[in-house]
């Protein structure tokens, strides 16, 4: 059967001719579909006169909002307030017609033009750009006077300013004005240069120190120029400015080598600077040798005074580091140095328990780490799964919540959002109907969908085996766990076989298919990994000599046998080379193998406390989803309760007398 053969028959089959005007049904033919294709991309090269040109041809196609989008984009710097009516009109309650108003309240922002801003801003439904929350606070600031910003307000700017890694224009200018109005402090947007300086962004560090003291922007450039030779040329700081200055340089120095920052501090400037101000490069020392692992994270620490005077990202590396050493007591203080709102993160509830857990001293003791371990215990995810075995249960399946009704059903297929976003989906532009399909679910309605409409909406989901739209569409849902949902087995029948050949757990083998490409078939990574298992063309063809899968061609890396069979092939050697260690292996399966080979190194740890520690944040937070995806799988596959901290096991150095299996594993 012909591509547009099939697109036409889901097209009929999910009432899309039907909810489309007449004309529609003649646009589905090949030469609609193929013009949409090339208007994609025309996008892509950025190509304005060839959208220009073939936007006609798609009127009435069901993807016809998406080429006018595009079309629009691109002449976006030449769009007046009367094109932006024009095509609200053509396209009303469309996702492209608020995501082309997201970007033109973008441009009027940075064109300052608040009439017009203040105006389109009342239409916006997403309201998921902080940028342009941060323009709509300085037009109240500016329109309404000093007084029309409320505490709750002045803080949210900072904070998302704060957040963000660059120096954006819309949330850097409200801070300027708020500066002025005497809301926030000189002393904010030295920390701001503070994080801009840690987060190894030195242009977003000079916009902020431009602003607020911009004769300083020369001893800026010679601290990013060269930081040792900086400090070390410097004698005194004696004004808050000069100190901030010297701040910033260790900060900048701290970050490539946070020993000789010590070093620095200790035989100079500790002396010279506050309490607030040595407790902030103590931190990031601290933190930068954390992440490095290094043993003497926890005594730079240790040299600060008030742990409330460090970002949540510098206490978050405090905590691990005591939980490498086990110093239970650190744990307690830097996690209640934490914001409020990270302090409620599944993993900090989880180690606080753990924490109190340890120093109890009777049963009265015990009682708070209880609830709190009772407090976020389920099978949603790794913290809560190991919280569930803490209060003495098992991972189980939950029992499955009602299906939705024909009436919930209809109304997810008669959904115009799902309808392009399917169709887009099924002619090749994915990118396109997953914004889309997350426009329907999340933003078009203030809060979202309801757990029923989400219930309905991934089974729409699920019946075209869009299994990623599928299960991040279930994992939104609250009141509820349909595990069929949130953990598909496609592709049953082959996955068994393979693993059972070779000696692989399947529930392991899905847990990582799901959390790698959420079982799209011919899904490609940043870096060139291919297909089910997003297996890299060099590892592939190592592989296949090792398995003996004679004739390989890398070109049949997203064929689904090839693909199960190279990407399990290589999961057993990674796991044979790593002792049988799950948590090891599924870092070396997305990291590479040589760093969790170095990352083992040192004490004997439990597995969780060595997860947490992973360096790279992608890399860590793969480690404990693969492993709290197999644990559901495992309960799914064998309708057995699951353990999974029998799963994660120990963690430390490998055993110098054993012979490594496999020294050249890729």
């Amino acid at each position: 059967m012909q591509v547009q053969a099939i697109l036409t028959s889901i097209a009929l089959a999910l009432g899309l001719a039907q909810a489309l005007p007449a004309q529609a049904q003649v646009q589905t033919g090949q030469a609609g579909d193929q013009t949409i294709l090339d208007m994609a991309q025309a996008y892509k090269g950025r190509d304005s006169k060839r959208l220009t040109a073939l936007l006609p041809g798609t009127q009435g196609h069901p993807l016809e909002p998406w080429a006018a989008y595009w079309e629009a984009r691109l002449r976006l710097d030449s769009f007046t307030t009367a094109d932006m009516q024009a095509f609200t009109r053509r396209y009303p309650n469309t996702y492209q017609e608020d995501r082309l108003r997201n970007d033109w309240l973008l441009l009027l922002g940075q064109r300052r033009d608040w009439v017009s801003f203040a105006d389109e801003y009342t239409r916006y439904r997403m309201r998921d750009d902080r940028e342009l929350r941060c323009y709509a606070a300085l037009i109240e600031e500016i329109s309404r006077g000093p007084n029309a910003i409320g505490p709750s307000m002045v803080d949210e700017i900072r904070n998302t300013w704060f957040a963000q890694r660059d120096a954006e224009d819309g949330c850097t200018e409200a801070a300027s004005q708020l500066l002025l109005d005497r809301k926030l402090k000189a002393d904010d947007f030295w920390r701001k240069a503070r994080l801009a300086t840690e987060a190894n962004r030195p242009r977003s560090a000079a916009k902020v120190v431009a602003v607020v003291s911009p004769e300083s922007l020369p001893l800026l450039n010679e601290l990013n120029d060269k930081p040792t030779k900086f400090l070390l040329g410097k004698t005194l700081a004696i004004s808050n400015t000069r100190r901030e200055i010297i701040v910033l340089g260790l900060t900048k120095l701290a970050v490539g080598d946070p020993d000789n920052a010590a070093v620095l501090m200790e035989s100079k400037w500790n002396i010279q600077l506050n309490a607030e101000e040595r407790n902030w490069v103590w931190g990031v020392i601290g933190r930068q040798a954390a992440q490095k692992l290094q043993p003497n994270a926890s005594e730079y620490y240790a040299r600060v005074t008030k742990d409330s005077d460090l970002t949540d990202e510098q206490l978050v590396w405090k905590v691990r580091a005591a939980l490498r050493t086990g110093q239970w007591k650190q744990v307690t203080s830097a996690i209640a140095g934490m914001s409020a709102e990270t302090q409620k993160d599944p993993a900090w509830v989880y180690w606080k328990a753990r924490a109190l857990q340890a120093q109890a001293k009777s049963d009265l003791d015990r009682v708070e780490p209880q609830q709190l371990f009772q407090s976020i215990a389920s099978v949603r995810g790794f913290y809560e799964q190991l919280a569930l075995e803490e209060i003495g249960q098992k991972i189980t399946v939950p029992p499955r919540p009602q299906p939705p009704t024909e009436e919930e059903k209809a109304a997810a297929r008669a959904n115009p959002s799902f309808q392009r976003a399917l169709y887009a989906i099924q002619l090749g532009l994915r990118s396109e109907g997953v914004r889309e399909w997350n426009y329907a679910t999340n933003l078009h309605d203030r809060g979202g969908l309801s757990d029923r409409e989400l219930l309905a909406a991934a089974d729409l989901a699920c019946q075209n085996q869009l299994w990623d739209r599928c299960i991040n569409t279930s994992d939104r849902t609250k009141s509820f766990i349909d595990f069929e949902q949130r953990f598909p087995t496609p592709h049953r029948q082959a996955v068994v076989k393979r693993t059972d050949e070779i000696g692989l757990d399947p529930a392991y083998v899905y847990g990582l298919i799901r959390q790698e490409s959420r079982f799209i078939m011919d899904a490609r990574s940043g870096v060139g990994a291919s297909g089910l298992m997003q297996v890299m063309p060099a590892t592939a063809r190592w592989t296949a000599k090792k398995i003996g899968l004679s004739d390989f061609s890398v070109s049949q890396l997203n064929e689904r046998d090839t693909n199960i069979a190279i990407g399990t092939g290589y999961l057993k050697l990674v796991l044979d080379d790593f002792d049988g260690s799950m948590a090891l292996a599924a870092a070396a399966y997305n990291a590479g193998p040589g760093r969790p080979r170095n990352w083992r190194n040192g004490p004997v740890l439990e597995a969780a406390i060595w997860a947490e520690n992973v360096p790279f944040t992608e890399t860590r937070n793969y480690v404990k989803l693969v492993l709290s995806n197999t644990t559901n799988y495992a309960a799914l596959l064998t309708g057995q309760p699951q353990s999974l901290k029998q799963r994660l096991g120990m963690v430390g150095p490998r055993d110098t007398r054993q012979p490594e299996p496999y020294k050249d594993l890729p």
